[in-house]
Parts: C-alpha cells; sequence; structure tokens
C-alpha cells in the first residue's frame, strides 16, 4: 500500500470547540469546515494535519460511533518549556506538568474540550531507568 496521507481524526460532540481550540494553540488552520466535519491544517508545516468529526455522523458505521477515547497526540517542539509557560498562561488543563523522563523526553500532557491528551515534547538525551538508580 503506497500512503499518500495521514492524520488522525478525533471523533467529538463539540465539534467547533474542539477546532478551534487546536487553531487557537496549537496553529491549525482549517481547509474545510461543516458543522459535522473541521479539516485543520499546522500554519507551519503543511504536512502536519488534523481532523475533527462528529461522533454521531452517519458517514460511520454504527458500531464505531462515538466520541474518541484512549489517544494521546504528540506534538514535538523545539522549546517545550516556553510552549509550557505559553499554554498554562491560557488557560490549558495541566494533567502532567513538565517533567524530564529517563527514556530521553522533556514533556507534559494536557487536554483538549474532548478529553482528548496531548503530550507536548521535546527530545533530550536518555539517561539510566529508574531500576538502575536502586
Amino acid at each position: 500500500m503506497k500512503v499518500s496521507s495521514y492524520y488522525p481524526v478525533i471523533m467529538t460532540d463539540k465539534v467547533a470547540e474542539t477546532a478551534a481550540f487546536y487553531i487557537a494553540h496549537f496553529g491549525f488552520e482549517a481547509q474545510f469546515e461543516a458543522d459535522w466535519y473541521v479539516h485543520l491544517q499546522s500554519t507551519v508545516d503543511e504536512r502536519v494535519t488534523l481532523a475533527v468529526l462528529d461522533g454521531s455522523h452517519d458517514t460511520i458505521p454504527l458500531p464505531g460511533r462515538g466520541r474518541v477515547s484512549g489517544l494521546i497526540l504528540n506534538f514535538e517542539v523545539e522549546d517545550v518549556d516556553a510552549e509550557y509557560a505559553r499554554l498554562t498562561a491560557a488557560g490549558l488543563p495541566t494533567l502532567q506538568e513538565l517533567r524530564d523522563e529517563w527514556f530521553g523526553q522533556r514533556h507534559f500532557i494536557t487536554a483538549d474540550p474532548s478529553g482528548v491528551l496531548i503530550d507536548v515534547i521535546k527530545p533530550i538525551p536518555m539517561s539510566a531507568p529508574p531500576e538502575a538508580h536502586a
């Protein structure tokens, strides 16, 4: 299979609110808008896209309808400290405080209006796993 595009689609009952969140805080713009679907594209990198879909729309097979769960979107950034300051100042919830992980990440976790977790990450050098310090 040759894939020409790949992007996550967030199923929610808060289409407009969720799309507005990614536009306001993560630098996306709407490429297509309807009351049931919004296709977003990064204003920085056109390869980065995301969609928001009404989870009850009839284009979704009945067994798959609903809202998203069990999803984390990772946004890798150059300056995670600056993004943490910016997004917390904007009032976004902090579900995981900014911290360094032994496996090579400095990150924090927030959430969108639909409950999707957003992990904002900067790669850092790995350190010894916690078990190595015991």
